[in-house]
């Protein structure tokens, strides 16, 4: 066992024994070479089942990365570009005045359209038509490309569209096909899961609350971007996470991944993988640059995007680390590459908590243990 490895499973125990954390798994990759698999703790407590490598978690929006990760590759095929208005490949998109809205605009979330109906249920999360009708009839919140905000649910469905109007395939398929299936983590990396692999999958359990963070909400006021975007009833929580419906649904703006799975994208993104290149680096470049920065629209907190990917390390600012992008998950999942130091980084955790202080402990003492800091080298 290498030095990293060992340290980064003592630091992983002892979350888990401390209670801190449930299950919980780590991978990076390095130049391309694994360097960490670890795993600790339980992945369901209900029947004493340990977390292995192999276990997907469903992550939330960890998995918005993969998302933005088959459009690059469909924009490298040359399907559409990034400046290619959605409404060219999906007309209905282009309704109450959002025939101007890029892909670009997408997938930097400055599109403009951040919002779900506010009677949308469960169920209808799970109608992949349904919803793309509903997000097609949406009005605009802001002039496209002006003003940023983080499309926590309709990121997925537009790129899920453009994906299946540019292929004819849904994206859960094209994600096997193009990604999963080249890199061999098909049977770890998902958008909808089917229910005959569901039992694989961790459960997951709410933290316990945070009376700060309650303390927050409560007063915030009630015409809050925030409450308009989504129904409070479709916030992340365990018991959403949990359904099987909700599993098997193609749902792209989250999904389903181990941390070796989604690590192993990134490294794949960074540099050849086992003879497999993601997309050119001259792409990679262009993707992970800096596209919109500001003060999001829906949160209120400063945010800065490249096309799919924010950028920054966890724990500071992009401008202390531009080369790093990735997607954190709602319950403090994180997953993300460094093009300055080559770093391919996944955390899954099935505790859902309302911050990234696991997941930023742990990437700060890889990079440590690396004896690597990360500088622009775009």
């Amino acid at each position: 066992m290498s030095e990293v490895q060992r340290r980064i499973q003592e630091a992983i125990d002892e979350l888990v024994d401390s209670g801190a954390e449930r299950g919980i798994q780590v991978a990076v990759y390095h130049r391309g070479e694994q360097v960490v698999d670890a795993v600790a703790g339980v992945a369901d407590p209900a029947t004493g089942r340990r977390v292995v490598p192999e276990t997907p978690f469903y992550n939330y929006s960890i998995v918005k990365g993969a998302a933005a990760t088959i459009a690059h590759i469909l924009a490298e095929r040359g399907l559409f570009e990034y400046d290619t208005p959605v409404a060219k490949l999906w007309p209905e998109f282009g309704a109450r005045g959002k025939a101007g809205v890029t892909i670009r605009q997408v997938l930097n979330h400055s599109a403009g359209v951040p919002q779900i109906p506010l009677t949308t249920t469960l169920e209808d999360l799970c109608d992949w038509d349904k919803m793309c009708a509903a997000i097609a009839a949406e009005e605009l919140w802001w002039a496209p490309g002006t003003k940023i905000g983080y499309h926590a649910y309709t990121f997925g469905y537009i790129v899920g569209e453009v994906v299946r109007r540019a292929t004819g395939k849904r994206i859960s398929d094209v994600l096997r096909e193009e990604l999963a299936g080249p890199l061999g983590i098909a049977d770890e990396l998902y958008f909808g899961m089917p229910l005959s692999e569901q039992p694989r999958l961790a459960r997951l359990e709410d933290a316990p609350p945070d009376p700060q963070m309650a303390a927050a909400m409560a007063s915030m006021p009630p015409d809050s971007p925030m409450f308009k975007a989504a129904p409070m009833t479709l916030m992340p929580t365990a018991t959403l996470g949990n359904r099987s419906d909700i599993l098997a649904a193609d749902i792209p703006a989250g999904g389903k991944t181990s941390a070796r799975a989604i690590a192993r994208m990134y490294a794949a993104l960074l540099g050849q993988l086992d003879g497999v290149r993601l997309i050119s680096p001259a792409r990679l470049r262009e993707a992970t640059s800096v596209s919109m920065s500001g003060v999001d629209q829906v949160f209120g907190m400063p945010t800065t995007w490249g096309l799919g990917y924010s950028i920054g390390l966890l724990g500071s600012t992009p401008q202390e680390t531009p080369a790093a992008f990735g997607v954190g998950g709602a319950g403090g999942s994180f997953a993300c590459g460094d093009t300055s130091t080559g770093i391919a980084f996944g955390l899954t955790k099935n505790r859902l908590s309302n911050d990234f202080n696991t997941a930023t402990r742990i990437s700060r003492l890889v990079t440590e243990l690396l004896g690597v800091g990360s500088v622009s080298v775009r």
